[in-house]
């Protein structure tokens, strides 16, 4: 919890004076990169040009004269000060999206989507182009996470609809389509002995595909070495590509640059990609985007 020393120490204490003013829209752009898990992708949910993110971000340091947000790769790792005011961002723009619906002048209708890494790593330009045009009238936001996090925050009712990695149908969910799903490693990596461990690098629990990885590996009899556990997809591919191990993964166009498929371990089917709509969310509004979702999958499996 931030304390209230902690919060006026960020918004007054750091060399800024009582004129300063914290924009909204940079706001929201802050928010994006963190539930977006990068500059790139919050550009893409916002329709913004990343340059256009960056600077809101840069905006927002000026004001609180500190570093908020570093880049590593294509992942954004916030600050300490970055985390006080992703709270307190958040808590702003509540009261302020609050204000407007109470005085008459609400914005348009928000529909908050959430998806796995895997997806939106290959899919979300194409998911944000299919569903605004969807819902021409709505702002459609984005949030990445892992399938267990997601379904949880669309039963929660703070995420309206979401695309999991998902084996049970019926209820809320609806059939979207399928990833299959292979092993990838280095294109230099050798494999050890049969009858020896298997290095594997895996995302840390809660992972559906993990369990799916070391189920399939024991199966075979085959001890799993779990050398590499990441907290994200490019953690992940990160170590495959140092040749640390294989990890499974769900295979769409284009191919995983850096990494090749492995055939000589267990094959597994596909995994079922199902659309969840959140408890009270209107029918039609489930249905559509559940087909936009499916029209994108087709054009890359």
């Amino acid at each position: 919890m931030i304390s209230d020393r902690d919060r006026s120490h960020l918004l007054i204490g750091y060399g800024v004076g009582m004129s300063a003013v914290l924009d909204v829209v940079a706001l929201r752009s802050l928010v994006a990169v963190a539930d977006c898990g990068g500059f790139h992708r919050a550009a893409t949910a916002l329709s913004l040009t990343q340059s256009a993110v960056s600077q809101h971000v840069r905006k927002l340091e000026r004001v609180v004269d500190r570093k908020l947000v570093t880049r590593e790769g294509r992942q954004a790792r916030f600050t300490a000060a970055g985390e006080l005011l992703l709270a307190e961002a958040r808590r702003i723009l509540e009261v302020h999206d609050s204000a407007l619906r109470r005085l008459g002048a609400e914005e348009p209708r928000t529909l908050v989507f959430g998806s796995t890494e895997h997806a939106a790593d290959r899919l979300l330009p194409e998911l944000a182009t299919r569903l605004r045009a969807a819902f021409p009238s709505w702002e459609v936001r984005f949030r990445l996470d892992r399938t267990a996090r997601l379904a949880d925050a669309v039963d929660r009712g703070s995420i309206d609809i979401a695309l999991l990695i998902d084996y049970f149908d019926g209820g809320r969910n609806r059939e979207a389509g399928q990833f299959e799903l292979e092993w990838f490693a280095a294109p230099d990596w050798e494999p050890p002995a049969p009858d020896e461990p298997l290095p594997m690098v895996v995302f840390d629990e809660p992972c559906v595909t993990r369990r799916l990885a070391v189920g399939a590996v024991t199966g075979l009899g085959r001890h799993p070495d779990l050398v590499c556990e990441a907290a994200d997809l490019a953690g992940v591919l990160a170590a495959v590509r140092s040749g640390l191990g294989v990890a499974l993964l769900p295979s769409v166009k284009p191919r995983l640059e850096g990494l090749v498929v492995r055939e000589d371990l267990p094959r597994l089917g596909p995994a079922p990609l199902r659309v969840r709509a959140r408890p009270g969310l209107d029918e039609p509004v489930a249905r559509q985007a559940a087909e936009a979702v499916r029209e994108v999958l087709r054009a890359h499996t």
